[in-house]
């Protein structure tokens, strides 16, 4: 078979036949906001990401977002809840590329459809009112969604890329860049560095016009320590390690720790060991840990995921509660999250 092209819709196209709706826009830039507040010390609570690994079916989607929220409700005051909305999914052999890609889960790559409904899911996801998280790895499907995200992820896979510095520099939200799958932490902190400054480069207009682009540099980047195909990066140790590194650099930021990957050995269950380290050192005194990610479903293992296995919905509510219990009340008043704070 040859090689072909199919016009897509625009994102201008999309965004009138899908709106956010002018409340819910304005809500998830309060959330942003709050993002920001946290990753500059204002806000003390600990930030959890927890979500499926990638999304592929809009019920399941759905009710683990309203589960969420009902857990939000307990644990506000404490803890900033985001929920992993997981999109594309990088693939370091060949495979499902995601739910924008595939919809259909059969290889049959429905884009145009994948670019649908993603975009009522979304709709439907912020009108709940969790703040939402996803991955930019397509640079030009960012332009079709952004508006909805609170968090943004650059990959292991993609952290040492210009392309998508640039397109982190352009993003106005906070954005982590994971360290690379062989643990090294400096393309990711040098990607955090360069997505602070402006930048042109060819990017895509609302009409899909190929465009120049110009970026006004994003603030809000920081490290996600995400371990290796070798060893993790979780501990004390590692983390302190982590810090002077990217101090080193020059990149003063809290950071996040991925339980799953490689500081989970790709043991699933393992998360719940490394979300325990994470708590341990955050109520020791670490406040350099802004906090940490799960991969989550409503049931555990391959059940519901179709890529890598997730804990469960209960596992993963228990450990938030139990996060909520440890942490008292937070008295922090420093700006300066290196600086330890006062558990209570």
């Amino acid at each position: 078979m040859s090689s072909s092209s199919i016009p897509l819709q625009t994102p201008r196209q999309i965004d009138i036949d899908y709106p956010i709706p002018p409340f819910y826009k304005g809500a998830v830039l309060r959330k942003r906001k709050m993002a920001e507040h946290l990753l500059r010390g204002k806000d003390p609570r600990l930030v959890i990401f927890a979500g499926p690994c990638s999304i592929h079916d809009r019920e399941m989607t759905l009710h683990y977002a309203l589960l969420m929220q009902k857990l939000d409700r307990k644990v506000a005051d404490r803890i900033f809840l985001v929920m992993r909305v997981f999109l594309e999914k990088p693939r370091t052999h060949f495979g499902w590329k995601g739910f924008l890609y595939d919809p259909h889960l059969d290889g049959t790559y429905q884009i145009d459809e994948g670019l649908v409904r993603a975009r009522e899911l979304l709709v439907e996801l912020v009108k709940i009112g969790v703040p939402l998280a996803t991955e930019f790895l397509d640079p030009l499907l960012l332009y079709y969604h952004r508006d909805f995200f609170t968090w943004g992820i650059i990959g292991a896979r993609t952290s040492a890329s210009q392309v998508h510095r640039q397109i982190a520099s352009y993003l106005d939200l906070p954005i982590g860049f994971k360290n690379e799958t062989d643990g090294m932490l400096d393309n990711a902190i040098c990607g955090a560095l360069v997505a602070r400054h402006p930048q042109v480069f060819i990017g895509i207009d609302e009409h899909g016009k190929v465009s120049m682009i110009r970026s006004q540099g994003n603030p809000h980047t920081h490290l996600i320590l995400r371990g290796s195909c070798a060893r993790p990066n979780y501990d004390p140790l590692s983390v302190a390690q982590a810090m002077q590194r990217q101090s080193t650099y020059g990149l003063h930021a809290p950071l996040i720790i991925d339980c799953a990957h490689g500081n989970s050995q790709k043991q699933y269950r393992e998360q719940v060991t490394v979300f325990g380290s994470v708590l341990d050192q955050i109520t020791q005194g670490n406040r350099t840990i802004l906090g940490a990610m799960l991969e989550s479903h409503i049931q555990g293992g391959h059940t519901c995921s179709v890529t890598d296995p997730c804990l469960d919905w209960a596992t993963t509510e228990d450990l938030i509660l139990r996060a909520h219990s440890m942490l008292g009340s937070s008295v922090c008043t420093r700006s300066n999250r290196s600086s330890p704070c006062r558990i209570v």
